[in-house]
């Protein structure tokens, strides 16, 4: 179970990638402008405080558990707090200076960190330390 488990959460990086990828490219082919999106921004902003807490939390679970699926898991929520990070740049850079492709530039990259997370976890290349990048 635990390795389908960890199948899974690698599948769902490399398809989020792609998706990402996909929209990104769309999105600066079309010219389409995103809107300016408050609640973005403090969403954004919220999850670079949440999701390092969430990080933690998971890690001394896994460790407790010794489970490899909430390793990945935490190493996901990880991902999120960097990728809350590139999305909040993308927002305020459009928002402020109305630099429509920067949001779809930020999304595009995400995706070889989202590729590079999914490879590891789908390798089952996993870690519960604090420090573990």
């Amino acid at each position: 179970m635990e390795a389908i488990s960890l199948r899974i959460v690698g599948v769902c990086f490399v398809v989020l990638a792609l998706y990402v990828a996909t929209e990104s490219i769309e999105s600066l082919l079309r010219h389409e402008a995103p809107n300016e999106s408050l609640l973005g921004i403090i969403l954004a902003a919220v999850s670079l405080v949440v999701m390092p807490l969430l990080v933690k939390a998971k890690r001394k679970v896994a460790r407790g558990i010794n489970s490899g699926a909430l390793k990945a898991d935490s190493k996901q929520t990880e991902l999120c707090t960097y990728l809350s990070a590139i999305l909040l740049v993308g927002l305020l850079l459009n928002a402020l200076f109305g630099w429509w492709w920067a949001d779809p530039l930020a999304a595009l990259v995400m995706v070889p960190i989202i590729v590079n997370e999914g490879i590891e976890v789908l390798r089952g290349e996993t870690c519960c330390d604090d420090e573990c990048h």
